[in-house]
């Protein structure tokens, strides 16, 4: 029964010891990559959306317009 109890005190002591080393290489990590994101490789060559995606939005949805407006007539 002691012996039992013995290694569960055991199991216990190293499960605490992986789980604090786990917490501390995870900081670690944390702290080389800010982003969460080991290689950012894929944002290359890429910009933000200019203040003026709206008026792309606009045009888009005039043509739509246009198009649909096109097919009625014709039918």
């Amino acid at each position: 029964m002691n012996q039992q109890n013995d290694r569960t005190e055991l199991q216990k002591r190293i499960a605490a010891e992986l789980a604090e080393k786990a917490k501390k290489k995870s900081l670690e990590n944390d702290a080389d990559r800010p982003d969460g994101v080991a290689d950012s490789a894929y944002l290359e060559k890429t910009k933000q959306t200019t203040t003026l995606a709206w008026v792309w939005i606009l045009i888009i949805v005039a043509a739509i317009g246009i198009a649909l407006w096109l097919v009625v007539i014709s039918s």
